[in-house]
């Protein structure tokens, strides 16, 4: 019988190949984050991809200019710099698979802001399977493992200010990529110039390779997730975040020496195996029903 949810592969591949380049990303930023400010991380990001599109955003002008949204635009970029702003910073002082970890919050949070806000029906598998993922969550924080600091307060407003700008993308899925893309790095560039103008520390010009590989690796990742929210249901996507632990441990262990304890491994167990368990019941249930309907 064919896949009763073909139009998702494509979706989850674009999700994937986000995740891949992202983990890349972060790397570099927690290399370069020792050096530099997290804005000023930002603002460079944010201007080499600027760079890197203005012949897109040359094409597009006119729609960038007759768009009917522009306050939810200015919504979602703004969540986006404020997000990615601390985002740097926590991957700059905390250790990459606890950013990654309490970044798997994001899942339910958007699960909530979707239901909440764009009314998507979410199926009760789906919940389930989240709220799973997120007891996986806890048990890698684990009780008395993760004091409290600014890289934590960081890495929890990173989740909220993320999932709203998430939601913002998926409110606009009948936008052009472009046109998103255009309106992300503008916007990013222009509310990062001033903070950054403020601490800014001289580059040297040995590390303008790495700042121009952030850059030009946040850009095609961008892309990628803005394909996938486009062509796929959050509540779809949402869980698969979790594999990013995967992506985060190996590049902490292999470039940072940073050994992922026991409370970590037991809790990337439970988020895969809710993963998998919402995977093949949320499947199974669109079998009946496609059954169902080929009977009637």
């Amino acid at each position: 019988m064919a896949d009763p949810a073909p139009s998702y592969r494509s979706g989850i591949a674009w999700l994937l190949a986000d995740t891949t380049l992202v983990t890349a990303m972060t790397v570099l930023v927690k290399f370069e984050g020792q050096t530099y400010p997290a804005i000023q991380l930002v603002f460079i990001r944010s201007l080499i991809g600027l760079l890197s599109i203005l012949p897109l955003a040359w094409r597009k002008r006119r729609a960038v200019m007759e768009t009917k949204r522009p306050l939810r635009h200015v919504f979602r970029v703004a969540c986006n710099t404020i997000a990615l702003t601390c985002n740097f910073y926590a991957l700059t002082v905390l250790p990459l698979a606890l950013v990654n970890a309490i970044g798997f919050m994001r899942p339910l949070v958007m699960l909530l802001l979707a239901a909440w806000l764009l009314a998507e029906k979410i199926g009760m598998v789906r919940w389930i399977g989240t709220a799973i993922g997120f007891v996986g969550i806890i048990i890698i924080l684990g009780p008395g493992e993760v004091s409290l600091s600014w890289g934590l307060a960081a890495a929890l407003a990173t989740v909220l200010f993320g999932s709203l700008a998430v939601i913002q993308i998926r409110a606009m899925a009948s936008e052009d990529t472009a046109v998103l893309m255009v309106f992300y790095t503008v916007g990013l560039s222009v509310l990062t110039a001033v903070p950054a103008a403020f601490v800014w520390q001289e580059v040297a010009l040995g590390d303008w390779p790495t700042l121009l590989a952030i850059g030009i690796l946040a850009q095609v990742g961008q892309y990628c997730f803005l394909r996938a929210y486009q062509s796929t249901p959050a509540a779809i996507l949402a869980p698969l975040g979790y594999l990013s632990i995967v992506f985060a441990a190996v590049a902490g262990f292999f470039f940072f020496d940073e050994i992922p304890g026991w409370t970590t491994l037991l809790g990337v167990i439970v988020i895969l195996v809710a993963l998998q368990l919402t995977n093949v019941l949320e499947n199974a249930a669109l079998r009946r029903k496609a059954n169902a309907e080929a009977e009637r």
